[in-house]
């Protein structure tokens, strides 16, 4: 074996052996911080329950059908919390990964990026948490017929909540996304604003995908999509030249 492929070798197992390093060290602060959380397992999930218990009717309340979905949900919903109150860590050891093969001028960019991802994610499940829970259980209850006793069970619930979580976290990371792909030169401002309209398009689809069959919430997750993308747009140029290597003069 030549010198050169020792040397690609002994690199490639130096990399494998950081990566593994950073995913230990993501691992115990999530683990930490699940356990912190642990002791108030079921006041999460109760505040998770919040939106959907106040659209119920008075005297409503929530069922659970397993036997130990009682303990499991409570469960789930904390270790998504202790994973979400961990994601700018998590972020943070994405890009010490990364930064050394970043030039100077990139790093200085790098940090920024990483905190508005973290925060434009937060921002997003705050959004989904906040508003568009409290209105698209509200209209949904709405249309129960009077007949139906109302009671949701605490799985679904769950799958529903992260779905939407989920949805408007991703969502609100669309300013980042095009920022990334005009600064890696995958694509032109210019191009992005010509398919403007494909993209208007392509958000009321993925939102009648990912919400319920109803306007209302389809509209509370394809409007932010498409001024998030704007906003993209606003700030993909600057970022793309803050972070473009300065011109040397080798006069």
């Amino acid at each position: 074996m030549s010198d050169s492929s020792s040397d690609n070798l002994a690199s490639f197992i130096s990399h494998l052996i950081e990566l593994r390093d950073r995913l230990v060290r993501i691992s115990i602060v999530v683990v930490l911080v699940f356990l912190a959380l642990m002791p108030f397992a079921s006041q999460i999930f109760d505040l998770l329950a919040a939106p959907m218990m106040q659209a119920l009717p008075a005297g409503a309340h929530m069922i659970a059908t397993g036997v130990i979905t009682p303990f499991l949900i409570p469960v789930k919903v904390t270790l998504v919390l202790a994973l979400l109150i961990s994601l700018p860590w998590v972020l943070y050891q994405i890009w010490a990964f990364i930064a050394p093969g970043l030039y100077t001028h990139e790093k200085r960019l790098i940090a920024p990026l990483v905190i508005a991802s973290s925060a434009l994610f937060i921002a997003g499940v705050a959004f989904c948490y906040f508003f568009v829970f409290r209105v698209v259980f509200s209209f949904v209850n709405q249309f129960a017929p009077k007949s139906i006793a109302v009671a949701p069970d605490i799985e679904s619930y769950l799958d529903f909540v992260l779905t939407m979580f989920l949805a408007f976290g991703v969502t609100f990371e669309v300013p980042i996304i095009v920022i990334v792909l005009v600064r890696m030169g995958f694509v032109s401002v210019e191009k992005l604003k010509a398919i403007r309209p494909y993209v208007i398009v392509g958000a009321f689809v993925v939102a009648a995908i990912v919400t319920p069959p109803d306007v209302t919430s389809q509209l509370l997750l394809a409007v932010p999509m498409c001024l998030l993308y704007e906003l993209g747009l606003l700030i993909a140029p600057w970022f793309a030249k803050a972070t473009t290597a300065p011109v040397q003069d080798n006069s």
